[in-house]
């Protein structure tokens, strides 16, 4: 039995959403997270640099 999971647009994911989270919410947190991860990527290319130095 295939399952296939996949939306047309963020409104489809409201109602299947793990944890009764919302979609605001998590679209909020996973720009969090890839701020976060961004901004330690470019501390770690300094410090190498610095370090290099």
């Amino acid at each position: 039995m295939a399952f296939t999971l996949a939306f047309t647009t963020a409104g489809d994911a409201a109602d299947g959403l793990l944890f009764g989270w919302e979609i605001a919410s998590l679209q909020k947190w996973a720009l969090i997270y890839l701020g976060v991860s961004s901004l330690a990527f470019v501390v770690v290319w300094i410090v190498g640099y610095v370090r290099e130095q």
